[in-house]
């Protein structure tokens, strides 16, 4: 149960105490590691004679791009980007279990955190293709009765976004204290690998195909 609590990490001193989750505090981590990698591998870039280290980089930041690119076209490019970097912090979340740290994304607030940037940005890729009066105009397609489904749609994108994430993440966790439970040597080993890694970056592949599913109907 102690793993399962988000509890507050310390607490900021300002306007009555501002409480700082774990959550966040592992995010800050995830997010000074991201950082210091991108550093790292970003230097001495070259056009010809490339090393194997930046043979490696552009395989998979080509893979990435490539991959919502098809899913995308040309249309949904700017938001690529975005869907690579939170496919890629939900990943590194996800499998910050095998370092002794609590998963963020066990945190409800931070699954809804992603999923509400994530259904801002749907419904703004709209706004833009179409226009406001185009945007609002598509909640009474195809026929105007269906205006209450396409406005119940716009919360429920979010939610299912959310709670898929989180549950899936949160299931996996009890799984694996139920499983040392009961045999506690070497098969935790082997199955946190499957659940830290394989499954990890499995939600996080979720959630962003899902996402730019969203936005490719948004912007059609």
């Amino acid at each position: 149960m102690a793993q399962l609590n988000c509890d507050t990490a310390f607490t900021i001193p300002l306007f009555g105490g501002i409480p700082v989750a774990e959550s966040v505090v592992v995010t800050w981590v995830i997010m000074a590691v991201l950082l210091i990698a991108a550093a790292i591998l970003g230097r001495n870039l070259k056009v010809e004679n490339v090393g194997k280290k930046q043979l490696v980089l552009e395989t998979i930041v080509g893979g990435l791009y490539n991959f919502f690119y098809d899913l995308l076209g040309e249309e949904g490019k700017q938001y690529i980007p975005y869907l690579m970097t939170v496919g890629v912090y939900i990943g590194f979340a996800n499998m910050i279990g095998l370092f002794g740290l609590k998963s963020p994304t066990k945190d409800v607030g931070v699954t809804g955190a992603l999923a509400l940037m994530s259904i801002i940005l749907i419904e703004a890729a709209g706004v833009r293709k179409k226009g406001t009066k185009g945007f609002l105009k598509s909640f009474a397609e195809p026929i105007p009765i269906m205006l209450p489904m396409n406005i119940l749609e716009v919360f429920i994108r979010p939610l299912s976004l959310c709670m898929r994430l989180f549950g899936n993440i949160l299931g996996a966790f009890v799984i694996m204290e139920l499983i040392k439970i009961v045999v506690p040597i070497f098969v935790p080993a082997v199955l946190s690998l499957y659940f830290d890694l394989f499954d990890g970056f499995i939600q996080a592949y979720v959630f962003v195909f899902l996402t730019s599913l969203f936005i490719k109907e948004s912007i059609e």
